[in-house]
């Protein structure tokens, strides 16, 4: 059997961190909401996205192992809880691919302008494109990261270089036509008492969720301690200003009562390229972004498969899971198996009533079920910090501002922030036909995932067990 090998260095982190984290339709998002989304892209830069990097970067020099998430759970609190962690992580990740191609097929039917753009009504194109790119990346990933990589910095590149020509349309578009909105710090400032003020902020922290990945590759990643750390401070940056930099600049350049919610980066760029003689450019961002999008579908395949290839090696899940391919030195297995699932899951959103139905329950879930790793982590923070400091070598891991206290800080203040998210995401969206199947649905969902982790390790623990007692006899 192969070994994973380390080829991550600090340029592909810092790529893998933007193709992993940014997507331009929360940009989009934002913008519609209008200028009060600035201040609210700062708060959950606060709020979350700063605690969640310090939390990774302090956990992921200290235990950097491959499985991340899963591993730092399981450290704080046992086996148990460290799969169920890793379980909602991968689970949730199945859900969330089919939605991505899904939105990459529409980015995609911009391309060729008004000659390709019905095809994003056509169920056969969304299906083969979604099945295409799924399996590209996926074989990829299989030939390792050494080949695999290119592709997420491929998807990094593409993913900020459509919000540079944003941010540089816009101030075009201000300086020789004023802003299209306007913006005064009476309205940039937020309505806290607003319920869809607070859901808003919910999504925008989801925007910014994803800097855990890297850390779930850390036995693929050269010096982890050293460069994982440094690779999230120069992406933080980068995504921070992608994204309230983007958003202004749709801002100034569209009327609020225009911004559409999928399409606000494309309908921004197209209508400021018209006026300054160069229509072309929706074609080419589309471009742009879908090679992003491609690029975010590989990085989270990957990432997500490492959880599986680790239950797998320590036989909670089937061992086959945890085989590493002898030449290409990548988890195969996990891959291929998470390339069906996630087929089958494109193919079930597709056909008829019935099967839609099912699969939008489980999408709603996906926003609940994807925080439960991050309750760990914080309080995984808390809970370790006294073995880390005693731990040798502890000049390699990363301190924290404050000592001891910044830490309860950062692990409290990103509790407090995707516990705010998770209930936000239970309560019913404004105008639910039925709000109380709305909350079954999703609670109910939720519990499936956490119920069906439970029974996979139980069977996996007593598997063991068994195997144990078996050799000892």
């Amino acid at each position: 059997m192969g070994e994973l090998r380390r080829v991550m260095g600090f340029r592909d982190l810092v790529l893998f961190n933007i193709v992993a984290i940014v997507g331009l339709r929360w940009v989009a998002l934002a913008a519609a909401g209008g200028p009060s989304s600035l201040s609210l892209w700062v708060l959950a830069l606060i709020a979350f996205f700063i605690p969640q990097g310090m939390a990774v970067a302090r956990l992921g020099s200290a235990i950097p192992e491959e499985g991340g998430v899963y591993v730092w759970s399981q450290r704080a609190f046992g086996p148990r809880h460290g799969f169920i962690a890793g379980w909602c992580y991968w689970a949730n990740n199945i859900i969330y691919y089919p939605t991505l191609l899904v939105a990459l097929a529409g980015f995609a039917s911009f391309i060729g302008g008004d000659a390709t753009r019905p095809l994003e009504g056509s169920t056969l194109y969304v299906v083969l494109f979604s099945l295409a790119v799924l399996w590209i990346a996926l074989g990829a990933n299989i030939l390792g990261l050494k080949t695999g990589r290119w592709i997420h910095n491929l998807g990094g590149l593409a993913a900020w270089i459509p919000a540079l020509l944003l941010v540089v349309l816009g101030f075009l578009a201000w300086v020789k036509y004023g802003p299209a909105n306007t913006i005064t710090l009476k309205n940039v400032l937020p309505d806290l008492g607003s319920r869809d003020t607070i859901s808003f902020f919910a999504e925008i922290c989801f925007a910014f969720a994803g800097l855990e990945l890297a850390a779930v590759l850390g036995g693929e990643i050269k010096n982890p301690r050293r460069n994982l750390h440094r690779a999230m401070i120069v992406s933080g940056i980068i995504i921070t200003l992608i994204y309230i930099l983007g958003t202004a600049a749709i801002l100034v350049a569209v009327p609020g009562s225009e911004i559409s919610i999928i399409t606000g980066v494309l309908q921004a760029i197209a209508s400021v390229g018209a006026k300054v003689g160069a229509p072309g450019l929706g074609g080419a961002v589309a471009l742009l972004m879908t090679l992003g999008g491609i690029g975010g579908v590989g990085a989270w395949l990957g990432g997500s498969a490492r959880i599986l290839f680790v239950a797998g090696l320590e036989k909670y899940l089937p061992e086959s899971l945890g085989r590493v391919h002898p030449r290409w030195g990548s988890p195969h297995v996990a891959l291929l198996f998470q390339g069906i699932l996630a087929s089958f899951f494109i193919i079930a959103g597709s056909l008829g009533a019935g099967p839609q139905e099912i699969y939008m329950v489980l999408v709603d879930t996906t926003l609940l079920v994807y925080f439960i790793p991050y309750l760990y982590m914080f309080i995984a923070l808390i809970r370790l910090d006294k073995g880390i400091r005693g731990m040798g070598g502890s000049s390699k891991v990363l301190d924290l501002p404050g000592g001891r206290l910044g830490v309860w800080f950062c692990g409290l203040l990103g509790f407090a922030a995707v516990t705010l998210a998770m209930i936000l995401a239970i309560l019913p969206p404004g105008g639910s036909a039925n709000p109380s199947l709305h909350l079954i649905k999703v609670a109910g969902g939720t519990a499936l995932f956490i119920i069906s982790a439970l029974i996979l390790y139980e069977r996996g623990r007593k598997r063991a067990e068994t195997r144990g007692s078996g050799a000892a006899t």
